[in-house]
């Protein structure tokens, strides 16, 4: 397990965003200790956007664990699937909990489970982490690593599915010239709460591709965070989310180049139907002065396709150092191109089946980075079955 440690200082880097910042992203406070953090009011920053009464005490103490979440592993078989106590010494390597609900899930789960691919191998399918919630009214935390070690290759898909709430650190390692792709789906129950961080350390030359798709539940906040061990790492970060009425989706992408030579793509796509919709996009990206040669990219796009639904987007690029290769961001929050929708009718299809079509054209990007077509399917009927639900 990495050594307990502490970092102190506000954060934000903000081009565009209401709060100006007073210091470096960089400078962000981490412990592994719950205690360590103020309890957030919902004037913070990091908190500002999310509804903190509807989290059901996680972000205050109040939420104590009254049963358990299921972790179900369904491996190929190249793969170690373990059960281990906080004090194994791998525990921890992908970072550490950068805000109070991460560091209580941190220190609340009774049982971590390691999925690992081991080096030099190509598995063979793709193995499926299923995560199912505590039931209806029931509160738990997590832990799970998804650890490629070198040169191994992989893809994985997490599946949170399920009611209650829930609260867990998710770990992607991937060692030296790895390639792992992971894709994470949060299709829950109406009910559910969730609260997730994930984890991210790449080696030196190791990929990764991450989609992050949240489809289900009533509040979900992810954060995931990305950090290079060495030079050459690459990570391509997609997400895709669809919000009906009354659900908040809360994305919060940080991606921390502290060495040369390293590359990151950030795309995030949603739709929004319904009163009370609300999904928050936050992308960081800092550039350390000794990341020369970085060469990043982010966007953000939304898409409201009924009135009362709101997004909220905010790129945020922080750059210490002017020998990079590229560097930028882009947002965008908007209705239905009136345009597409004319050319569309205009050819003779009807208007509902040109909205589709544009809402299809319009995640297509993302859900073409799916490489599992049983999943990608799944995704793309869950969208369409959204779309029929206000007669789209």
């Amino acid at each position: 397990m990495a050594t307990p440690t502490t970092q102190h200082g506000l954060t934000e880097h903000s081009h565009g965003g209401a709060v100006v910042p007073q210091s470096s992203r960089g400078d962000r406070f981490t412990s592994y200790d719950v205690d360590a953090f103020e309890v957030p009011g919902g004037r913070e920053e990091d908190w500002r956007f999310t509804p903190l009464k509807r989290l059901n005490g996680l972000h205050n103490g109040t939420a104590v664990a009254s049963g358990s979440a299921g972790v179900e592993v369904n491996e190929s078989p190249e793969v170690r699937v373990e059960r281990v106590a906080r004090d194994d010494k791998r525990i921890g390597e992908g970072g550490v909990p950068a805000d109070r609900v991460s560091a209580q899930a941190w220190s609340a789960f009774t049982q971590a489970t390691v999925v690992t691919f081991p080096k030099e191998t190509k598995t063979s399918r793709a193995t499926v982490v299923t995560v199912t919630g505590p039931g209806e009214g029931g509160v738990a935390f997590g832990h799970v690593q998804l650890r490629a070690e070198a040169f191994a290759e992989a893809v994985v898909v997490v599946d949170y599915r399920g009611s209650g709430t829930y609260a867990d650190n998710l770990e992607i390692v991937a060692l030296d010239g790895a390639k792992l792709t992971v894709v994470v789906v949060h299709d829950w129950s109406d009910d559910a709460v969730h609260v997730g961080a994930h984890l991210v350390k790449l080696g030196r030359d190791a990929g990764l591709k991450h989609t992050v798709v949240t489809i289900g539940g009533s509040v979900v906040r992810v954060s995931p965070t990305v950090t290079y061990a060495d030079k050459g790492g690459d990570a391509d970060l997609a997400g895709l989310y669809f919000a009906d009425a009354n659900q908040h989706l809360e994305h919060r992408t940080f991606v921390d180049h502290a060495v040369p030579n390293c590359r990151s793509n950030v795309v995030y796509k949603g739709a929004l139907q319904g009163d009370g919709a609300h999904t928050v996009w936050i992308g960081d990206v800092l550039i350390r002065a000794a990341a020369e040669a970085t060469n990043t990219y982010e966007l953000n796009r939304n898409l409201v396709l009924t009135d009362g639904a709101r997004a909220d987007s905010v790129p945020n690029l922080e750059i210490e150092t002017g020998e990079i290769e590229g560097a930028g961001h882009a947002s965008a929050t908007g209705r239905f191109d009136d345009e597409q929708l004319f050319y569309l009718q205009a050819r003779g299809i009807p208007v509902d089946q040109a909205r589709r079509l544009v809402v299809r054209g319009f995640f297509h990007e993302v859900l073409q980075k799916i490489d599992v077509p049983e999943v990608r399917d799944r995704l793309e009927a869950a969208i369409e079955a959204e779309l029929q639900a206000v007669g789209a």
